[in-house]
């Protein structure tokens, strides 16, 4: 008996040892906000319904230390409710050009169709944006 309780520390130093382990490979693997947001881009762009809507402004924002932002606000209707959304596009630079993107200017907007609040109205595969 007195041998077994000297083992009572050392398991409990193993089992702290592999909580941090697990912890540490837990924040480790963490996705990004970036990648959170390119993953909501192509699923919407895979399995998301196509309203028409309208570009009502483009913005580009200078952030604090962090770059400058990139925004599209535009608004779209489904089902009779009016939807009025913002897109930040700032990594797909290449394929929007804000300065084309005037007040007014018609969309294809991509939505969820279970939370048509959610939507896209460009993603890496696919464009809304019409000239």
């Amino acid at each position: 008996m007195n041998s077994a309780l000297r083992l009572i520390p050392a398991f409990a130093l193993a089992a702290a040892g592999l909580a941090f382990a697990a912890s540490a490979w837990a924040r480790s693997h963490r996705k990004t906000p970036e990648q959170r947001e390119r993953e909501r881009r192509m699923r919407i762009s895979e399995i998301g319904r196509i309203t028409d809507g309208t570009v009502i402004d483009a913005n580009e924002l200078k952030m604090n230390g962090s770059g400058d932002v990139q925004l599209l606000i535009f608004q779209y209707d489904v089902a009779g409710v009016s939807y009025e959304a913002s897109q930040d596009v700032t990594h797909l630079r290449h394929l929007v050009d804000l300065h084309t993107c005037r007040v007014g200017l018609p969309a294809s907007i991509k939505y969820d169709p279970t939370n048509p609040g959610n939507s896209i109205v460009v993603a890496e595969n696919w464009s809304g944006l019409r000239h």
